[in-house]
């Protein structure tokens, strides 16, 4: 049986390994009765002040990003270019400023509502493959912003559903489209199921270079 996942998973101060973890999650929503669920297959970590591609680097504090300082487990959603909601998953211990941006998910549960979302005929690649598309395939806006993803009445969770993802199946890159980052662009923090076709961007797109997770999945900068 699903079980949302708890506080504990989220309030680990590892962002990086619980981006990783994150794989093989499913990613709900529940709006006005209609339920949504896809298999999360492609995540980014952000960490904190130290990380120059991170919106709290610095311990910058603004309105939009305050609700990645409190306790791990609540949702971010920010508008990007003024036109795509983006997903995030705030992490770690309150005032840490951690997330995780979910980037790709394999659509699951009603496709049927998420293709009609979409505006899609037909079910293809571009349906969840990056963070803008997958939160309107999901219905997820910014009016979601701060929920709390582990309590029984937030309309967006996570679930785990029993699936693993071996460590040789996960891929490792570079992050994308934080390249203004310095040397942080070069993080290996993005985590993707390496056979799956719903992932955004393949490991070696715009010259970025990637391998196998293998056994060991703990970077540090």
């Amino acid at each position: 049986m699903a079980a949302r996942l708890s506080t504990d998973f989220y309030r680990r101060s590892d962002v990086v390994q619980v981006s990783r973890d994150l794989l093989g999650k499913y990613l709900v929503t529940l709006f006005d009765g209609e339920l949504t669920a896809g298999r999360i297959v492609e995540t980014e970590a952000y960490r904190g002040p130290d990380d120059k591609a991170c919106h709290a680097w610095n311990n910058r504090l603004t309105p939009r990003t305050r609700v990645m300082y409190e306790q791990g487990g609540h949702a971010y959603v920010y508008l990007c270019y003024g036109i795509h909601h983006l997903f995030n998953v705030v992490t770690a211990g309150e005032g840490e400023a951690h997330a995780v941006l979910i980037r790709a998910i394999e659509p699951v549960d009603n496709i049927e509502l998420m293709l009609a979302r979409r505006g899609f005929g037909t079910v293809k690649r571009q349906l969840t493959a990056g963070p803008g598309a997958l939160s309107k395939a999901l219905g997820i806006t910014t009016a979601y912003s701060g929920v709390p993803l582990w309590s029984a009445d937030s309309p967006i969770w996570i679930e785990d559903r029993g699936d693993r993802i071996a460590d040789a199946d996960i891929g490792v890159s570079a992050r994308i489209g934080v390249e203004s980052a310095g040397e942080c662009a070069l993080w290996p923090w993005r985590f993707f199921v390496g056979a799956s076709p719903w992932v955004s961007g393949r490991g070696r797109e715009r010259g970025r270079e990637y391998r196998i997770c293998g056994n060991d999945h703990s970077f540090s900068k």
